[in-house]
């Protein structure tokens, strides 16, 4: 969508763009499931509402923040969650990180700047959109830990619709108008049914499956399949410096999926496992 979107906020403000765009992915959402809403606990509720508050926070911080700073540097910046992530889930969480995954780590982080980076000075925008990383970390290991003990669809939502409600309050003081043609429209279909409904849909139900640091890596390649798509279909240049830093987040992706692999327990290592205390107990 990164091609889409810089179009469309070229013709509205961003926060009106991100307001239309929240409010149609959630009527889509509710439409296809109108009940979807009441098998939710008070418990679900709230965790919801905590989820759609960061998640709307790291929208809006990323948005100001761009402002002040390139889309380049503020894309680096934001996948800074890949090194959040696990840091704040041993801090809040007290889980155990593996050298492994802290490998990963640093290959997907040098594969972003490889990726984003040409310059950096430190300034408000930068602050804004690290406060912005933060955000999406912690809503990613609050899927993780939230997503599988509720219903998933009630899950995406209500963080969807909280999203809404906030970027039309920041959108308020401006004046807020609608997209002014069908052009802009068409990117409000295209990011809010498949880029916002389904992605979060899915995001919210495979956390239920994977670790937050896990999709935190995965999610590093967004910045790799968006100069892919600016290759493809905006005339970008391949160059040397994109395929390097997309094979290094790729890499970090591939060796956290091969790490947390562990082989089931078949027939035969059962029996062996059985010999083996057999042989302990005598």
């Amino acid at each position: 969508t990164f091609i889409v979107v810089q179009e469309a906020v070229s013709r509205m403000p961003v926060m009106d763009f991100l307001a239309v765009r929240f409010s149609v992915a959630t009527l889509v959402l509710i439409a296809i499931r109108p009940k979807c809403l009441q098998g939710l606990t008070r418990l679900g509720f709230l965790r919801a509402i905590a989820l759609g508050l960061v998640l709307g926070l790291a929208y809006i911080t990323q948005t100001f923040g761009l402002q002040h700073t390139s889309a380049a540097v503020s894309g680096f910046i934001t996948g800074l969650f890949v090194v959040l992530t696990p840091l704040l889930s041993a801090i809040l969480l007290r889980h155990r990180v593996n050298r492994n995954v802290w490998v990963a780590v640093i290959l997907a982080t040098a594969g972003l700047a490889l990726l984003s980076l040409s310059s950096w000075a430190i300034g408000i925008g930068e602050l804004l959109t690290l406060f912005c990383a933060l955000f999406f970390a912690l809503h990613i290991i609050g899927l993780g830990e939230w997503s599988a003990k509720h219903d998933v669809y009630s899950l995406a939502v209500l963080q969807i619709g909280f999203v809404a409600v906030m970027s039309i309050l920041a959108a308020i003081p401006g004046g807020f108008t609608l997209p002014p043609d069908a052009v802009t429209w068409g990117a409000v279909v295209l990011t809010a049914v498949f880029a916002t409904a389904v992605a979060f849909f899915v995001q919210t139900w495979a956390q239920s499956l994977i670790s937050p640091t896990s999709t935190a890596i995965i999610i590093t390649m967004e910045p790799a399949f968006g100069g892919l798509f600016a290759v493809l279909f905006a005339g970008q240049l391949l160059t040397l410096r994109f395929i390097i830093g997309g094979a290094l987040v790729l890499g970090a992706m591939i060796l956290t999926e091969l790490k947390q692999k562990i082989p089931p327990a078949g027939p035969h290592t059962i029996a062996i496992a059985q010999d083996t205390d057999s042989i302990s107990q005598r």
